[in-house]
């Protein structure tokens, strides 16, 4: 699964509502939830989780980036002592838990992995990143192969300790593959039957509220617009309730 899925499961269940998909660095990624700027985030860990609630997903296999005609690519996987003699490069940004990577590490390291992947299309060096980082920076020059033997990254879905709203709750329920009709999805409530009164009054030839209105389903905000990140206007009350059977008054019988 990936945000852009999660986003088309999100536009099937929730038409009206919309998600608005941000882009951050991981070492941003907390803070944007703490200060409001988003209402859920996809993250790595470990972080520090003051203030935040998080629910790990899944491990993301790490690869190594290398020019489409590098050595490696021979190989379906390669492992740390194949990488013994490689230049590697370690950006400043990095976000796998070692204390340093594998082969022989470039002493000036770049800032970005967005610049760290430059350099190894130049011939600089290969790179070792999460599968998801070779695939947001990929470039028609370079490849990638699966590494073993070194640490992986952890992604997870995180929120505000103190807001769990209803449309997070339907965020989590996507993310962790809930089905639309589960007890925590989407599925609308059923609508209250209403008993018809055995005088018949307050009804119409129709059936159903004489006013003919319940409250709309599902609406958004009036502008619209969503939160940045995991979240959406609030879900709007029940549909209308079911009327009463029509034609349930009696006349009264003839004499004979």
């Amino acid at each position: 699964m990936t945000p852009a899925k999660w986003a088309r499961i999100w536009g099937e269940r929730l038409p009206r509502v919309p998600l608005e998909l941000v882009q951050v660095t991981a070492a941003e990624a907390p803070g944007s939830i703490r200060g409001a700027e988003v209402e859920a985030a996809l993250l790595r860990l470990p972080i520090d989780r003051t203030g935040l609630h998080a629910i790990p997903l899944y491990v993301e296999q790490s690869v190594v980036v290398v020019p489409k005609d590098h050595l490696i690519t021979a190989a379906d996987e390669v492992t740390v002592d194949d990488l013994a003699d490689e230049l590697v490069l370690h950006p400043l940004d990095d976000v796998l838990e070692w204390d340093r990577p594998p082969g022989r590490v470039i002493a000036e390291r770049p800032v970005r992995t967005g610049e760290a992947i430059e350099l190894v299309a130049m011939g600089t060096g290969v790179l070792v990143v999460p599968q998801s980082l070779a695939r947001l920076h990929h470039r028609k020059d370079l490849t990638y192969r699966p590494v073993v033997g070194v640490p992986e990254s952890q992604v997870a879905l995180s929120w505000p300790e103190e807001s769990a709203s209803e449309l997070v709750e339907q965020l989590i329920g996507i993310v962790r593959g809930r089905t639309v009709n589960s007890s925590r999805g989407t599925a609308p409530a059923e609508p209250q039957k209403t008993a018809p009164r055995k005088d018949g009054a307050g009804q119409n030839d129709g059936g159903g509220r004489k006013d003919g209105a319940g409250r709309k389903g599902a609406a958004g905000r009036k502008d619209g617009g969503a939160g940045k990140g995991a979240a959406a206007p609030r879900k709007g009350a029940a549909g209308p309730r079911k009327g009463a059977k029509a034609g349930s008054a009696r006349g009264k019988k003839r004499r004979r």
